[in-house]
């Protein structure tokens, strides 16, 4: 019961309180770019906490098997890098073949959740937190997951609504964007110290 208990509050603390977009400023480039259409953004959620899992999950394994009882922890970054861009290739091949009209529109950034700071961060945050059990880092991996779909889909639907606003010229495109990104930071940074 405890470890359940535990599993549920590390997957709302990583989704909500400590967001890595919100919170820790991660994974800004998909964020600001895929943005612009609810869909899109949806399927770049859906992508990116694909291979945000299965990168924690597996990084966990060879940090914690492999690299560390080796005593050779400074191939870490070589092997976490290598295992993204293998998942990312995965993703790739499968948009590609089942759903093209979004691979077309997802451009070069569904080869660029490669460089997205955000799946690194968490595969690295892993390790910096001390998480000591594959249950529990595979709740954060998935959780972070799920806390940059719902960031990206709530940036969408708020584009998506500015576009029919009477934003004044000075502030169309970029500047609004930003001004957006902004205020739902704080918003979300009104969770801190909810959840430790």
């Amino acid at each position: 019961m405890e470890l359940l208990q535990t599993l549920i509050l590390s997957f709302l603390s990583i989704v909500i309180v400590n967001n890595l977009v919100f919170s820790k400023f991660l994974g800004i480039c998909p964020y600001l770019g895929v943005s612009g259409r609810l869909d899109m953004a949806f399927g770049m959620g859906m992508a990116v906490t694909f291979v945000v899992t299965l990168s924690g999950t597996m990084t966990w394994l060879i940090d914690n098997f492999i690299l560390m009882p080796m005593n050779i922890e400074v191939m870490r970054y070589v092997c976490f890098i290598l295992v993204i861009a293998g998942a990312v290739q995965l993703v790739e091949m499968y948009v590609r073949k089942f759903f093209p009209t979004l691979y077309e529109s997802f451009g070069i950034f569904l080869a660029l959740i490669t460089t997205n700071c955000a799946i690194l961060g968490l595969c690295l945050f892993l390790h910096l937190w001390g998480v000591s059990n594959f249950l529990n880092a595979l709740v954060l991996s998935f959780g972070s997951g799920v806390g940059f779909t719902m960031a990206i889909c709530i940036m969408a639907g708020i584009r998506e609504n500015l576009d029919l606003a009477d934003v004044p010229e000075s502030l169309k495109g970029a500047p609004i964007t930003l001004i957006t990104a902004g205020i739902l930071s704080l918003a979300f940074m009104g969770f801190n110290g909810m959840i430790k």
